[in-house]
């Protein structure tokens, strides 16, 4: 059975949260989210790798395997993009941790 759609909002917004205060699982799961379109979200590649990106600098293989299976359906600039994206969002000063 699947998740009304106020409930698929709230685990996205609790994961984008929990991301915010560097917890890692939660940026893995925020790449699966963005790359099929779960939980109510749109499919964004970019939004997916930049997700996948930062779990991967945690240490998540699946992330950097995911990341490699994304990124091989985006264009140059898209991944550059997505990159540019996860600087960013470091640099806004969240903490990688697991």
């Amino acid at each position: 059975m699947g998740h009304s759609e106020a409930m698929q909002r709230r685990i996205v917004a609790e994961r984008l949260a929990n991301a915010g205060i560097g917890r890692a699982a939660n940026y893995y799961e925020l790449g699966v989210d963005y790359s099929v379109g779960r939980h109510g979200v749109e499919i964004d590649l970019i939004e997916a790798h930049k997700w996948f990106n930062l779990a991967a600098l945690s240490g998540d293989r699946r992330a950097q395997e995911d990341r490699a299976e994304v990124a091989a359906e985006m264009s140059a600039w898209e991944i550059s993009e997505a990159q540019r994206q996860a600087r960013a969002w470091l640099a806004d000063g969240v903490a990688l941790a697991a």
